[in-house]
């Protein structure tokens, strides 16, 4: 990393970590179990084109689940009733696709465990070790349920994930409030807050809340991507941060 001095992440109030892909590598769980629900559905559907990893980034990572099967099927020309978030998972709706693969990613987690990505949890004791005060911004519903089950959830107080998105009515990620509100919640100015996030419409909620640094983690994303997206720093891995807490 460059110009540690212009980046060091102590010369802000807070920082603001997205988990999926950041924190935790559940990411890749969620892109499996994506593709398995998506390939059964448009093998029934008779939907086309297939499927790939360039729709994950392009219509669902980052966003809220629904809104990501939604805009999926969007591009496909495909219209659903959005239905209700309790909707069993055999129902043709959004909410009923999204809930099916809910239920493949809940066993995928279960099954195989969650580990925490080596960098990212140390820097986070390097935050807190400092002072800094950190908190989780998920667009996920599983955002607890996989603190937990990396064993790390004590050490984020203040957790924004899907299901206060949806008690509070907050939109998506590209739109900056459940950023802004993860800044409420800790009470800290967005200007003075580090925003840390791999997917690109994490970045576009950063800058648009007006949020001090946003870093881009290239999981996959592209650093042209997420430099286009607005991200202001880009790196392969938190480690990298490191330097910038000395």
């Amino acid at each position: 990393m460059t110009d540690h001095l212009a980046t060091r992440l102590t010369n802000f109030d807070a920082v603001l970590f997205d988990l999926d892909g950041v924190i935790t590598p559940t990411a890749d769980v969620h892109m499996r179990a994506w593709q398995t629900m998506f390939d059964a559905l448009f093998a029934a559907w008779q939907i086309s084109p297939p499927y790939t990893d360039d729709d994950y980034y392009a219509y669902i990572d980052g966003k809220k689940r629904y809104d990501g099967v939604s805009a999926l099927l969007r591009s496909r020309n495909v219209e659903l009733a959005w239905g209700h978030p309790d909707d069993p998972p055999e129902h043709d709706t959004v909410c009923g696709v999204g809930n099916r693969k809910n239920g493949a990613f809940l066993a995928v987690l279960e099954r195989e465990g969650i580990a925490p990505y080596p960098g990212s949890l140390a820097l986070v004791i390097e935050l807190q070790a400092a002072g800094i005060p950190v908190a989780i911004v998920s667009s996920s519903k599983n955002a607890r349920p996989v603190l937990e089950a990396a064993g790390i959830i004590h050490r984020f107080p203040v957790i924004v994930d899907g299901v206060t998105a949806e008690t509070k009515h907050l939109p998506s990620k590209p739109a900056p409030d459940v950023f802004l509100e993860g800044a409420r919640e800790l009470g800290v100015d967005p200007a003075r807050t580090v925003v840390v996030e791999d997917a690109i419409a994490g970045v576009e909620s950063g800058v648009a809340g007006g949020f001090g640094l946003v870093i881009g983690v290239d999981r996959g994303a592209g650093a042209d991507a997420l430099r286009a997206a607005g991200a202001h720093l880009i790196v392969n891995d938190l480690s990298e941060l490191l330097e910038g807490t000395e």
